[in-house]
């Protein structure tokens, strides 16, 4: 073993986490996705929004707690904390925040786009008639209803009916 590993390895240390970076050249071309395409992962995605704005709504309650222990401690000076319960409510808060880390990376690593975490809006970048464009869904709609341009964002959603037969030759 070279120094650090042995070092490392006598001290029961983990070893580094290796990790491979893309370069800025290398970046992969974003995922287009079909109306279909988009549907299929928001199906299979879907629990895993829904979980992480949950999370993050409880982990802002945690945070709003132990925000208030602090400026009690600021106010107060010298007062006696519930140590053990405030460690309790920080691994929690920690617990929550990598299950909100860990959706956020799958949500993207199927090429969404996380718009809103808070109400859990989520964009799918497509292609109707050649132009970039975002069908774009909120946790709690039954399916994808909506697209916008990029530059129009939310308040520029346009309606879908995928019954309409003319909407399947525009959305490649």
């Amino acid at each position: 073993r070279r120094g650090g590993e042995a070092r490392r390895a006598r001290a029961g240390k983990p070893h580094p986490v290796r990790r491979k970076y893309i370069m800025a050249d290398e970046t992969p071309e974003p995922r287009i996705f079909t109306l279909k395409s988009a549907e299929r992962a928001r199906r299979e995605l879907e629990p895993t929004l829904a979980e992480a704005v949950e999370s993050r709504q409880k982990m802002a309650e945690l945070d709003e707690t132990l925000g208030q222990v602090s400026q009690r401690i600021a106010m107060m000076g010298g007062i006696t904390l519930p140590h053990e319960s405030l460690g309790r409510v920080r691994v929690e808060r920690d617990q929550l925040e990598a299950v909100v880390r860990a959706a956020v990376d799958r949500i993207q690593a199927a090429g969404c786009i996380i718009k809103d975490l808070d109400v859990g809006l989520v964009d799918f970048p497509a292609r109707i008639n050649d132009e970039e464009v975002y069908l774009c869904w909120r946790l709690g709609e039954d399916r994808i209803r909506f697209w916008h341009r990029p530059d129009e964002g939310f308040a520029g959603r346009k309606p879908i009916d995928p019954n309409d037969p003319s909407a399947k030759d525009i959305i490649q």
